[in-house]
């Protein structure tokens, strides 16, 4: 809940206030779908390719506690127990609104960012930093300058730390992300080629990411891949600067079992992980790296719940195991995804691979490649979903299928997969493979 007064919120979002009525209490929530409002929520009638202000009406009779629309709107809202905020534009009032609270909280905040992984190391990272702290985190994909305002608005008083990850398809975004949660810690996974079709060069991705360093507040700390030339124009002075990975502050000693041991500036760390998945330990270091950075120092058990559609494993009937990852996907991830496959015992081991989206010019070339990992590992069945797809098969030499559509997928699925089989299922979003074991 976020209890502060009427007027705090007017100002925080920076209007003045078209109508108040009520009782006094602040908001449970912000939201920005009429149809999810639940009494209590604060309504942010967002633009988009509809309006979202023509739906305030709908959830102040949901029992919305206020509305946040441009003025067009507001004027239009009957004024009887409604609170409206009338401002030239409510995403900008929401990010402020979100920004004024994660000052009100005075929590420790870490911003994620990465070409691959950000998703599951911020799923270890709040894990980690819940030994000690009471820690908040988006949920599933709330990562953009929507979704993670959102996040930041669901923490309730009493958050200690906050864990946001940050997403970005374009220059810019981060900083505008980063203007929103201010850091005390800003952690890079990595970088990679994604988004090439609107940033060009790996260089531009790296600079886009690195946005995160650039606008850290003098005195907190940043956490980059160990020796990553592409990250080393951007680090700067003024900040606190942890590495991670082989050559760096922080970094793996050893891996027995699901028991890690971490080496960190000289002292060993030795957690208990319930997965063992190479790029999640990796992911670990990183957060681990990060909880340093914070002033904690974790050990013991460690257990996550990682977000959906990565890595989920799911028991098919006739004992074949399959390994959802078809949240998204790019060459980094791809591979590691392999990588995993290849290593896992199984009586074969199948790949179906979708579109990897965004890539630009090179993307034939990245999709070949891919496949001719998937041959170097010895994959024994290799199936493609979609037209931009079919150039990973292009660098496979064994048994190899394509199709246009998951449902398709699917049903080659059925027809080879048999006992002992594991299935590797992992494409960009857009494809909607998670429609392969739908049904």
């Amino acid at each position: 809940m976020i209890d502060r007064s009427v007027e705090w919120i007017a100002t925080a979002v920076g209007c003045r206030l078209s109508a108040v009525g009520g009782a006094q209490d602040g908001p449970r929530r912000a939201v920005i779908d009429s149809r999810a409002v639940q009494p209590g929520d604060l309504f942010f009638g967002l633009r988009g390719s509809v309006d979202g202000g023509q739906f305030a009406a709908d959830a102040l009779e949901k029992g919305a506690w206020g509305a946040v629309v441009t003025p067009e709107w507001a004027s239009r809202q009957p004024t009887a127990d409604s609170r409206l905020f009338a401002v030239p534009d409510p995403l900008r009032a929401l990010g402020q609104l979100a920004l004024a609270w994660r000052r009100e909280l005075g929590c420790r905040v870490v911003g994620v960012t990465g070409s691959t992984g950000k998703t599951s190391t911020k799923d270890i990272l709040a894990a980690l930093l819940a030994q000690r702290w009471r820690t908040h985190a988006n949920r599933e994909n709330f990562n953009t300058e929507i979704g993670l305002p959102l996040t930041v608005l669901e923490a309730e008083r009493g958050t200690e730390a906050m864990v946001l990850e940050m997403a970005m398809r374009g220059a810019g975004q981060i900083a505008e992300l980063t203007a929103v949660a201010e850091p005390d810690v800003g952690l890079i996974v990595n970088v990679g080629p994604v988004h090439l079709e609107l940033l060009g060069t790996i260089e531009s991705v790296a600079a886009a990411k690195a946005e995160l360093i650039h606008d850290l507040r003098p005195g907190a700390s940043c956490v980059v891949p160990a020796n990553e030339p592409l990250l080393a124009p951007h680090l700067r002075t003024g900040i606190e600067t942890i590495a991670f990975g082989p050559g760096g502050d922080v970094w793996l000693a050893g891996l027995q079992d699901h028991t890690a041991h971490i080496h960190v500036r000289g002292e060993t760390v030795t957690l208990e992980l319930s997965y063992a998945e190479p790029h999640n330990v990796q992911n670990t270091v990183a957060a681990v790296a990060a909880c340093i950075a914070l002033g904690h120092t974790p050990s013991g058990p460690v257990d996550v719940k990682f977000s959906s559609l990565r890595g989920e494993v799911v028991e098919l009937a006739g004992g074949v195991t399959v390994v959802n990852d078809c949240y998204n996907a790019n060459p980094m991830s791809v591979r590691a995804a392999l990588d995993h496959l290849a290593e896992t015992p199984a009586q074969r081991r199948i790949a179906i691979l979708g579109t990897m989206a965004e890539l630009g010019p090179e993307a034939p070339r990245y999709h070949r490649e891919i496949g001719e990992r998937a041959d170097e590992l010895g994959i024994d069945v290799l199936v493609t979903v979609g037209e931009p797809a079919l150039a990973i098969a292009e660098g496979f030499g064994g048994e190899r299928y394509a199709v246009a559509t998951p449902e398709e997928a699917r049903a080659i699925l059925e027809e080879l997969a048999g006992p002992g089989d594991r299935v590797l299922v992992k494409g960009s979003r857009s494809v909607g493979l998670e429609r392969v074991l739908a049904g």
